[in-house]
């Protein structure tokens, strides 16, 4: 774990940007296509942890983006050569452009400033996106990772991003994947060796 000094450096507002990662209705939501996932987001605490972190990164000046994984209503342009594709598209609970699922969910809160990236193939939030060139713009050298799931999205977003030459920043309590004791063996034995792993309460107090 970083020193708190480590930390502050590491977070300097005006070069770090705060990326949460399928945070949407149709996710983690009340009505979500995947409910074992959205239950351990909320019941886990990580959830509330992002909305802390948002509204920490609002206060401080902190670049927030939303990346959101949807579909159009005809499928044009969506993947279909893996089974977790094919599997969500039979899903009761389509994330279709426009649709309240893929609207960022409470607690979350999204202001003005926020940038709302949303993807309509693939499993990276950030490869073939506008995620790069924008964090680029705006003169991001760190990328605090947020959101779900630790299963696939969370490191791809963490790989990619190292790969693009950024440093990321993981706070271990504030993503979920299923089951539950998955995320942090994910975290220990393969994000560690990548990102500076720290906690959401850490990062709270760099940024006072």
């Amino acid at each position: 774990m970083p020193t708190n000094e480590q930390l502050r450096e590491l977070l300097e507002p005006a070069t770090t940007a705060l990326l949460t990662i399928e945070c949407q209705q149709g996710v983690v939501g009340g009505e979500s296509a995947l409910p074992e996932l959205a239950q351990e987001a909320r019941e886990s605490g990580a959830l509330d942890r992002v909305a802390q972190l948002v509204s920490a990164a609002h206060r401080g000046g902190v670049q927030v983006l939303h990346a959101v994984a949807e579909r159009r209503p005809d499928g044009r342009g969506a993947n279909h050569n893996a089974r977790l594709f094919r599997a969500a598209a039979r899903l009761p609970v389509q994330q279709l452009s426009g649709s309240a699922a893929v609207q960022i969910a409470p607690p979350i809160e999204v202001a003005e400033e926020d940038i709302v990236v949303r993807r309509l193939h693939g499993l990276s939030p950030i490869a073939g996106t506008d995620v790069d060139p924008l964090l680029r713009n705006l003169g991001c050298r760190t990328l605090l990772v947020t959101g779900v799931s630790a299963n696939v999205a969370i490191p791809n977003a963490v790989f990619d991003a190292v790969n693009l030459g950024y440093r990321v920043v993981v706070p271990a309590d504030a993503i979920a994947g299923v089951p539950a004791d998955y995320t942090p063996v994910l975290v220990r034995n393969t994000l560690a060796l990548v990102a500076t792993v720290t906690t959401t309460e850490d990062i709270l107090g760099a940024w006072k």
